[in-house]
């Protein structure tokens, strides 16, 4: 290993995102971007195809999808 950090989702991979904070779309994201770290987390865009917008999520509030 070369000792950096690496998102753990890749672009176009499909995830399930979980919020308690917010209502969200039940089902499955799309990653659409692949952004830098805060607080020492990288955050991902998301996009639901139940929704209009995208998200920012981070990746502890990400989970891989069965598909």
């Amino acid at each position: 290993m070369n000792g950096v950090a690496q998102h753990k989702f890749r672009l176009g991979q499909t995830v399930k995102f979980t919020s308690a904070a917010i209502a969200a779309a039940e089902g499955d994201y799309e990653i659409t971007r692949l952004l830098p770290p805060t607080d020492g987390e990288f955050s991902y865009r998301i996009k639901s195809k139940r929704e209009a917008h995208e998200r920012v999520a981070r990746e502890g509030q990400l989970s891989a999808s069965g598909l």
